[in-house]
């Protein structure tokens, strides 16, 4: 069932893939999870990858969890929440920290509806661009009577603030892409034609770029919200003192010096393999 999650890997680099069950908004089940995850780690550990641009198939983006058909375990005697928290511990949360988490920059294209999961899907990535169809909706609360997961409930009050939060996770109200783009919930919106022209050239400037630094810099971003600036300078300092040690930074010196384009790749690729021989 490998069809469920398309790929195709461009020679710059840029590995785009697409959630391909649009029959049913690209819902997650079971199948769809566990290729996904496998797709997101081959991407990081593989040295041809740069970037990764995820998007959805057809109409919309990903409209959550396959209530009808989710095809996860079920032992006998287990509970629906039984079920459930097996479902994520197995597959729905090591799904966003693939995704969140990848060694490679990751731009996330939505199309459509993100509804429910969806939702924390398309805001793990590094940078979030809309069409201006799509729409993004948390049918958890009021629908369900449950919380928002797939990393929605830390994502959008760190993203948008509590109140708006909130009024998204308590009211179960469509966020426009407009809207989403004014509050800060995702970095642009762009007319649906062309939103994958778009996503795909953003992914070739980031895997044209210094992916470490540019991963480590998604990460510091999230240390900030855990701690103080206090903190966060000894933070900087001590990630700098790492870096600053690196090929990478020593050929951003040398390309600048020489007024040049930096070939981060190749440095990147030598460096990530001397890692490999070392272990």
């Amino acid at each position: 069932m490998s069809d469920i999650v398309t790929t195709q890997l461009a020679d710059t680099g840029v590995l785009t893939v697409r959630l391909n069950r649009p029959e049913v908004l690209n819902s997650l089940n079971r199948p769809i999870v566990e290729r996904l995850i496998e797709v997101l780690t081959d991407a990081d550990k593989n040295d041809d990858v740069r970037a990764i641009v995820l998007t959805g198939e057809g109409r919309g983006f990903c409209a959550g969890a396959d209530l009808a058909n989710g095809q996860w375990p079920s032992n006998e005697g287990w509970s629906g929440g039984d079920v459930t928290a097996n479902a994520m511990e197995t597959g729905y949360n090591p799904l966003v920290r693939a995704l969140a988490f990848n060694a490679k920059p990751v731009v996330t294209a939505v199309n459509g509806v993100a509804a429910g999961g969806g939702v924390g899907i398309a805001l793990a990535g590094d940078i979030v661009i809309a069409g201006e169809s799509a729409k993004f909706k948390l049918v958890f609360a009021r629908q369900l009577g449950i919380i928002s997961d797939l990393g929605s409930s830390w994502l959008l009050p760190n993203l948008v603030g509590r109140a708006r939060a909130n009024g998204m996770a308590l009211l179960g109200d469509d966020l426009s892409a407009e809207k989403a783009a004014a509050w800060g919930l995702i970095w642009e919106v762009l007319p649906d034609d062309k939103l994958m022209e778009t996503a795909t050239s953003y992914a070739e400037r980031l895997a044209d770029g210094a992916i470490t630094g540019i991963k480590a810099s998604v990460r510091a971003h999230d240390q900030a919200r855990l701690q103080s600036l206090d903190a966060q300078l000894d933070y900087e300092r001590d990630m700098q003192h790492h870096f600053c040690d690196q090929p990478v930074f020593a050929e951003g010196v040398r390309a600048f010096i020489e007024k040049r384009k930096p070939d981060f790749r190749t440095v990147e690729t030598a460096q990530i393999k001397a890692e490999r021989e070392k272990r």
